[in-house]
Order: C-alpha cells, then sequence, then structure tokens
C-alpha cells in the first residue's frame, strides 16, 4: 500500500477546508482560556493553501509539504504560525523527492512533524496542547500500519482508528493543566475546557477519515 502524490492532495485539500470552515469554532474554543484568536489565525493561513494549492509546485511530496510550511509560516499569525510552519518543513525535508509514500514514510514524517512542533514551540505530551492528540494519533497510526489487513483496505480503518483516538484524546485534554501558550497564564482556570489545537487535530483527522473512505470504499 502506497500513497500517491493524489492521496496527499486530497489530504492537504481536505484539511485546508476543513480548517477554513471551523475556524469560529476553533476560536471559540481558544477564547475560554485563551486570547481567541486561534481559529481566525490558522485560517489566515489556510485560506490561501486552499485557494492557491493548484498552482503550488508539486512534483515531490517535499516540495508540497515545504510550500505548505512556506506559506503557513508567512500568513498565520501568532504562536501558531511558527509552530504550523516548523512542523510542515519539517515534515516537507522528510518527504524529499519522494513521490510516493508508504505507510512507514507517512509515519517517519509525521514524526518529524511532531519533533519540529516540540522543538519550536518547547512543549511535551500533557501540557494541554495539539501534541496531546496529534502523538497518540500517530502512535495509533503506526500500530495499525504494522497490522497486514491495512494494506488491504487501503488504510480506511487504520486513518478512522487514528482519527477517534485523536478527537478522544483532545477530550482528555480537558484535564490538564495549560502549561503552553496564552492559556497558561490563565493557571488553574485552564482546567476543564478542551484545548483548541487538540481538537482541532480532532476534527482535521475525522475530515480527512471520511474523505479517505469516500474514496477507497467502506471498511
Amino acid at each position: 500500500m502506497t500513497q500517491s502524490l493524489d492521496d496527499l492532495d486530497l489530504v492537504l485539500k481536505t484539511a485546508s477546508k476543513t480548517i477554513v470552515d471551523n475556524a469560529e469554532y476553533f476560536a471559540h474554543l481558544d477564547s475560554i482560556v485563551g486570547d481567541g484568536d486561534f481559529g481566525y489565525s490558522l485560517r489566515n493561513g489556510w485560506e490561501v493553501v486552499l485557494s492557491d494549492y493548484d498552482t503550488f509546485d508539486r512534483t515531490s511530496a517535499g516540495t508540497i509539504l515545504k510550500k505548505v510550511g512556506v506559506t503557513l509560516a508567512g500568513k498565520v499569525g501568532g504562536v501558531s504560525g511558527p509552530i504550523w510552519g516548523t512542523a510542515f518543513l519539517r515534515a516537507g525535508a522528510t518527504a524529499g523527492d519522494k513521490t510516493e509514500l508508504t505507510p512507514e514514510d507517512v509515519i517517519t514524517i509525521l514524526r518529524a512533524a511532531i519533533a519540529g512542533i516540540m522543538a519550536r514551540g518547547g512543549a511535551s505530551l500533557g501540557e494541554k496542547t495539539l501534541l496531546d492528540a496529534l502523538v497518540p494519533a500517530t502512535d495509533s497510526l503506526e500500530a495499525s500500519f504494522a497490522d497486514p489487513a491495512t494494506r488491504d483496505d487501503h488504510g480506511v480503518v487504520a486513518v478512522q482508528k487514528a482519527a477517534d483516538v485523536a478527537k478522544k484524546a483532545a477530550e482528555d485534554t480537558k484535564g490538564m493543566l495549560a502549561m503552553r501558550g496564552r492559556a497558561a497564564y490563565t493557571g488553574e482556570r485552564s482546567i476543564g475546557s478542551v484545548d483548541a489545537g487538540a481538537t482541532a487535530i480532532g476534527v482535521i483527522l475525522q475530515a480527512i477519515a471520511d474523505a479517505w473512505r469516500e474514496k477507497y470504499g467502506k471498511a
């Protein structure tokens, strides 16, 4: 089972549309303990990705991901721009000139993005950030890919399971104390509400799982 650049296009276009469509929802979640700009900041970058995507150099996975990273770093304000930009730039550097991605490649690329986020934002697991959904989802995907059955359905079940894991993990951030970003300044008041970034990861992955299932058939 390998993913073509068309598959990468599907993932990135679906993510772009989902982020733009949910900007107000993400901003609302962020406003509970943060400054409320998260959703709108993300939209500023992803709406450019969405509108300009077909003009991007898409000769390899690396060129696509790097272009997305540069766009986000330049268009997304606040702390999100550098973090999301770094994630995609690291992913792009890892993908290199590949035009097809194996399941192992996908995991390596996601791990590179996670490492970039940790390095740029100084965050770790358990600090109430998007990592608390992204890392468990990646772990789930890696475990699923180890099962040969995932090759038979083109990863439909694996992607859906990762999305479900991300959604639950995002819910679990309710009990966490925010240690990063504007929410960290609210101290214990940050406990009891979900993290906007982690929730966004869950929403994005659910949309990708739906699009993946639509393309590759029901599990």
